[in-house]
């Protein structure tokens, strides 16, 4: 097996930026406090047993690739504070995208926060890039995405830890890895792996007989592209409104503003900022054609 560049959280994020520049992924050990892991699972607990392992997704390809053995939770920024505030909003996190992900954006924001708990006899994802699904963009491009799997409960590789393949973000694209090319992404609650949209990975194959695999998957992008979840509608303005401001940009009531860059505007509601709507209340009511 090929080996992870392991880091404490406190290495800061020219450390992590490191890892990912040779590697493509970082483990970083220690993300969040137990408190906050605890206050996550509490707030997602109800959600999470109503979900149902074997629910139909959009398309046959989809419920391929994700199996009937996994329960999803999605839009997290509406549905758990901590994950909106301490996760999607974490400097860490921020810091590492400001540094990837802006010199190719006038902004970014948060493609889609998940929670995925794969359960007993989850059979191993197929290997694949996230950056995939905008298949659409030229290459070469720059880094479009950053991406981040935080462990809710430990990871190991007989519950399902995450598969990825070290400096696959620098392989053309027709290579696949050969024996001894991955790495289990084996951690401790509260640890996170980052990594490169560009880089191979796989949910892992879930032996065990009783234990289920938890985590929030959650992604970044640039500003300009359109994102995999639907942000706005799932944090609704009511929702929106309770959050801080930086969390509600980052969901899809900022703009991105390129005009120092002689672009434009995307994302206006009435030729304004939907986060200035949103704390003058002015999002949100009914509205009668």
């Amino acid at each position: 097996m090929a080996n992870l560049r392991r880091l404490p959280a406190a290495d800061g994020a020219d450390a992590v930026l490191e890892a990912l520049d040779a590697n493509g992924v970082a483990v970083v050990e220690g993300l969040l406090e137990p408190a906050t892991v605890a206050a996550i699972n509490d707030d997602l607990e109800a959600h999470l047993a109503a979900a149902d392992p074997a629910m139909r997704h959009i398309n046959p390809a989809i419920d391929a690739f994700f199996g009937k053995r996994t329960r999803h939770v999605t839009g997290l920024a509406g549905k758990s504070r901590h994950v909106a505030v301490d996760v999607i909003c974490h400097p860490l996190l921020l810091e590492v995208c400001d540094r990837l992900l802006l010199p190719s954006c006038a902004s970014y924001q948060l493609n889609l926060a998940h929670l995925m708990d794969r359960g007993p006899g989850a059979e191993q994802q197929w290997l694949h890039r996230d950056e995939d699904v905008w298949v659409h963009v030229p290459r070469p491009h720059p880094e479009l995405q950053v991406a981040c799997l935080v462990a809710l409960e430990d990871f190991r590789a007989e519950n399902g830890a995450t598969v990825i393949v070290p400096g696959s973000h620098r392989w053309p694209r027709e290579r696949q890895p050969g024996p001894g090319e991955s790495a289990v992404a084996e951690m401790s609650a509260g640890s996170a792996a980052i990594y490169l949209g560009s880089t191979i990975h796989a949910g892992g194959a879930n032996t065990t007989e009783d234990r289920w695999r938890r985590g929030v998957h959650l992604s970044y992008v640039v500003g300009w592209l359109r994102t995999e979840e639907n942000n706005v509608l799932a944090v609704p303005p009511d929702v929106a409104k309770t959050l801080p401001r930086r969390a509600q940009e980052l969901c899809g009531y900022g703009i991105h503003d390129a005009i120092h860059s002689a672009g434009g505007y995307l994302a206006l509601v009435d030729m304004r900022v939907p986060a200035d709507l949103l704390a003058e209340g002015g999002l949100g009511g009914a509205r009668q054609l």
